[in-house]
This record gives structure tokens, C-alpha cells and sequence, in this order.
């Protein structure tokens, strides 16, 4: 009787499974991908490499460009003024991740429920909400002598004659500014925050209460971990972005007593001075120091959490080799069909 079945089965063909090809449905997909890809290439790769070949030459928006070489590059790195405009970044990195930190403990408290928590979400959001040339004349009039800043401290029983120049003196203009970014932006940072740390599995923190882990423990074994991902974005996009600063400083003191960034800087160069060349050089300068920062603080967070792990990166790492291992095997035992029919080592076995 099995011997009989066996016959049967193998003499039965199983046909392949071949279907026509919809060529339509390939077009469909083909015409929809080419737009975004086609504005891609035009509108920023083709750019970028024309602005890359600007920058060896010595050219302006009308007129023969002349080529130099590297000299261009020789020149981002011996003018003072460049190097002075690089230096300034080390303020909005600061600010960054001061802007970080505050978001961050922010976050936590209005992640749980906390009275009046929705409300304090959609004030700290606004800001990112406005218009950064908006926010400058804000800040702009903020800190104008005798003007909001100075009226609000002189409540607090300062005198007015006691009070700095805001955006005047030089040792603390840049400062003011940071902070202009900081208001700014801290919502967008606190909003990431707390999504990140709503998706932490709730039972985590009923474990901890029970084994006796107070708020910090709490905090430093279960939120940092479950918000890893964000926390390192975050940081990157902070400190990346103080690189580029450009809206507050040329909207409030046009870059004016020492406040003018590297990106203020390149402006006055390719716009005033119509150094084209030049401040081409400096936005491909610009480019390769990003990608550095951006690089050395994967590193850096890689180092650090090398040792934080809340379960599921190991639970996924495990989970995909069973996973593979099942296909492995269900690969090596599955029939082998050729021409409509099983390979001939499967026929004998039948």
C-alpha cells in the first residue's frame, strides 16, 4: 500500500510556478521613483559638484574664473577670520549640549503623567514652530538695551547701568545668542524625548520599584538604555547643526563685534565679496568637518553604551540566527524542482 502511494506521488509532476511579468505595474514603479530621484541628482548632487569645482578657481558671479588650485583651501585655513568664525562654533556646540541636558531631564518628568503635562508640551513645542528669521528679530528686541531683557531684570532690582551690552560686548554677545538657539529648538528635542521614552516597556519600571530602584537608578538602567537610539541622534543632529549656525547671528547683529559664524562668514564672502571660489572652498571645508563630527561621535556613543542593553537588541540578535538557521535547514530539505519535475534523488527516495 505504501508502495503504491509512492509510485503515485512520484509519478505526478508539479508543474513550476511561473507568472507573467507585469510590465505595467514595473512602470508604475519605475515613473514614481524616477521624480524624486531625478530631483535628487538635479537639485542637489549636480549642485554640489559644480560648487565643488568652483572651489578651485578664482572666479565671481560675472567673469572669466581663473584656476588655482588648492589655493582656495591654503586660504580657509590661514585667514583669521575663518579660523576665528570655526572657533565661534565651539559656543552653539555647548549650547547644544546644554540644549540636550535640559531637554532631556524636561522629558522625563513630562513623559509620565504629570498635571497640566500637555500643556507644557505645546509651550516648549511653539518655538521650533516659528520662523527662524521670526525668532531673530524676537531675540533682536529682546536684547536691545533698555528693552525686554533689561526692563524684566531691572524688576529683579538690577541697574540698567550695571547691565552688559547685550550684543555689544564681546565676551558675552555669542552667549546671548546660544541662548536665542537653545529657546528655539529645545522643544523639538523635548517632543523626541518623550516619545522615545513612552515606547520603554512599562513593566520594566514596576520590576525596578520592586527590587527598590529609586527615580536616578531608574533612569540611568531603563530610560538611557530604551532611549539610546534617540539620545545619540539628537546629540549628533545638535552638534552637527551648531556647525551650520546662520539664522540668529546674521538676522541679529549681522554678524557683527565677533558674532559672525562660519556660515555668516561664507555668506559675506560669496555675496558681498563675491569670492565665489573662495566660499565654495570653505562649504566643501564645512562639508568634511560635519562628516568628521558626525563620525567621531558615533564612536564616541558606541564606546560608551557598549555595555547598556535592555534585553531586546540581544533577544532580536537571537532571534534572527534561530531565524536563519530554521531557513537554512527548511533550504536544504525542500525539493528540488527542474522541468517540471522533482530532481531524481527525490524520486528514488519517493
Amino acid at each position: 500500500m505504501a508502495s503504491s502511494a509512492a509510485g503515485t506521488t512520484a509519478a505526478v509532476d508539479i508543474p513550476d510556478n511561473i507568472q507573467p511579468k507585469d510590465w505595467r505595474k514595473t512602470g508604475i514603479i519605475v515613473a514614481f521613483s524616477a521624480i524624486p530621484l531625478a530631483l535628487l541628482v538635479f537639485f542637489t548632487y549636480l549642485p554640489f559638484f559644480n560648487m565643488v569645482g568652483y572651489s578651485f578657481y578664482k572666479m565671481k558671479y560675472i567673469g572669466t574664473p581663473k584656476w588655482i588650485g588648492l589655493q582656495n583651501y591654503i586660504e580657509v585655513f590661514t585667514r583669521p577670520d575663518t579660523l576665528s568664525s570655526l572657533k565661534l562654533s565651539l559656543y552653539y556646540m555647548a549650547g547644544a549640549l546644554i540644549q540636550v541636558a535640559i531637554a532631556l531631564y524636561l522629558s522625563t518628568m513630562l513623559a509620565f503623567k504629570v498635571r497640566g503635562g500637555g500643556i507644557f508640551k505645546a509651550v516648549y513645542f511653539f518655538p521650533y514652530l516659528i520662523n527662524g528669521i521670526a525668532v531673530g528679530f524676537i531675540f533682536k528686541f529682546f536684547y536691545t538695551r533698555g528693552y525686554v531683557f533689561d526692563t524684566v531684570l531691572q524688576w529683579c532690582g538690577f541697574q540698567l547701568d550695571a547691565l552688559p551690552y547685550w550684543l555689544k560686548d564681546q565676551s558675552i554677545n555669542n552667549w546671548s545668542l546660544v541662548g536665542a538657539s537653545i529657546w528655539r529648538y529645545l522643544g523639538q528635542n523635548v517632543i523626541l524625548f518623550i516619545g522615545a521614552i513612552m515606547s520603554v516597556d512599562k513593566t520594566l519600571y514596576e520590576a525596578a520599584e520592586i527590587d527598590g530602584a529609586n527615580k536616578w537608578q531608574q533612569f540611568k538602567h531603563i530610560i538611557l538604555p530604551g532611549i539610546q537610539t534617540i539620545l545619540v541622534l539628537n546629540i549628533i543632529l545638535s552638534i552637527t547643526g551648531s556647525l551650520s549656525a546662520f539664522e540668529g547671528p546674521y538676522v541679529i547683529t549681522t554678524g557683527a563685534n565677533g558674532t559672525a559664524t562660519y556660515f555668516v562668514l561664507m555668506d559675506q564672502l560669496a555675496h558681498g565679496s563675491q569670492k565665489v571660489g573662495l566660499a565654495s572652498a570653505m562649504a566643501v571645508v564645512l562639508l568634511m568637518i560635519i562628516l568628521l563630527c558626525a563620525l567621531l561621535q558615533q564612536m564616541f556613543f558606541k564606546y560608551v553604551f557598549r555595555d547598556a542593553d535592555d534585553g531586546v537588541a540581544k533577544a532580536k540578535k537571537k532571534a534572527a540566527k534561530i531565524e536563519r538557521q530554521r531557513r537554512k535547514m527548511a533550504l536544504k530539505n525542500a525539493p528540488i524542482v527542474r522541468n517540471g519535475s522533482r530532481n531524481s534523488k527525490e524520486k528514488a527516495v519517493a
